[in-house]
């Protein structure tokens, strides 16, 4: 792993999850204070400037971060841990999304469905080649076909991050449909 992709993580880890390690402050929000981000990154022996941080936020593969309009704060697109508001406005979303697993996880799933955890929503991603990207990371992808829709039907509620990615509270067994793993 190159070292931008090292400060991309270690960015995000604060932004969503723990923003004591650097003693960094976030607003109810999820904003940071951009110069604040930097000064405390670099007493904490990470070297970063301004540039860097822009470099990392333009290159972000999964857009994790965004600015507000001046670039004087900056936050995690979704993903927290700790308790933000983002300001998701409740969305339809389209009669199917998909979601990332493992083979480990499916019998829990199935059983109770997708909980958030530690986070504070589900994750699901539009299109199967996102999903598959997600659970690679864990090891060798199972894909779940969400029936979104009739969920969203039933008056569960769904909402979409800045970077596309849909959310909702938990996820009932009745509404997953396992996908056949491709050879």
């Amino acid at each position: 792993m190159n070292e931008k992709t090292k400060l991309s993580k270690f960015i995000s880890l604060v932004l969503r999850h723990h923003p004591e390690v650097i003693s960094l402050k976030i607003d109810e929000y999820g904003w940071c204070d951009v110069d604040e981000l930097i000064a405390n990154l670099n007493k904490h022996g990470k070297s970063i400037t301004h540039e860097i941080l822009q470099d990392i936020v333009d290159t972000d593969e999964k857009q994790r971060y965004s600015y507000n309009e001046d670039h004087t704060k900056i936050r995690a697109n979704q993903g927290h841990s700790i308790n933000v508001d983002l300001g998701l406005k409740e969305e339809e979303p389209p009669e199917f999304l998909y979601h990332g697993t493992v083979e480990k996880f499916i019998s829990s799933i199935m059983k109770n469905g997708l909980q958030k955890g530690q986070r504070q929503f589900v994750h699901m991603s539009y299109d199967i080649e996102t999903a598959v990207t997600v659970a690679k990371r864990r090891g060798v992808p199972v894909i779940l076909k969400i029936h979104s829709g009739k969920m969203f039907r039933d008056g569960i509620k769904f909402y979409r991050s800045k970077n596309n990615v849909w959310l909702c509270h938990s996820v009932p067994g009745s509404y997953i449909e396992q996908m056949e793993s491709s050879p």
